[in-house]
């Protein structure tokens, strides 16, 4: 499937289902939106901030990766928006890597130049949420992609758990 495995990269693009229990739909949002309290539970969060260039907000990410590799980085742009659908509530994200003249790549970190994410999230019909996600990114470097596809598979369903346990303590700390 040329969708699911690009040929060009050999990595594959990943569609998430999941669920959220006992975390509303609007607090995953405001949690997934808010970089300062990412940076508190996030353990992989080396340096995370958004900053306005030309009029359109840019984040830039910097990511731990365990030794002998180095730090990735991501420059991206993100837009979410709460819609209506059929008479459901549901908040998508949209982000995309871009190139800013503002953030050039930094020695020995490596960026990550083509990453891609949808984020659709609503109600589960009681007090949780259904979470819905599209992710690509290519950490470049010389890690082979298999190592990739398997940190990425791995990595997925523990960033679910880490995101409902933040979840459960935003409140405490807005």
């Amino acid at each position: 499937l040329p969708i699911l495995f690009p040929q060009q990269s050999g990595l594959y693009e990943y569609k998430i289902f999941g669920g959220l229990a006992d975390c509303s739909p609007k607090r995953c949002v405001d949690v997934y939106m808010d970089l300062d309290f990412r940076k508190q539970w996030d353990q992989y969060v080396k340096e995370l901030h958004e900053r306005t260039y030309d009029g359109e907000n840019v984040i830039y990410w910097e990511v731990k990766y365990p030794f002998p590799l180095s730090n990735r980085d991501y420059v991206y742009i993100r837009e979410c928006r709460e819609m209506d659908v059929a008479g459901r509530k549901v908040w998508v994200v949209l982000a995309r890597s871009v190139s800013v003249p503002q953030c050039p790549e930094k020695p020995g970190i490596i960026r990550v130049k083509n990453y891609k994410q949808s984020l659709a999230i609503e109600s589960d019909g009681k007090t949780g949420s259904k979470v819905y996600m599209y992710y690509f990114d290519n950490p470049g470097g010389m890690i082979p992609s298999w190592l990739v596809n398997w940190a990425a598979k791995s990595g997925v369903p523990a960033f679910l758990k880490d995101m409902q346990k933040a979840c459960h303590n935003y409140s405490k700390s807005t």
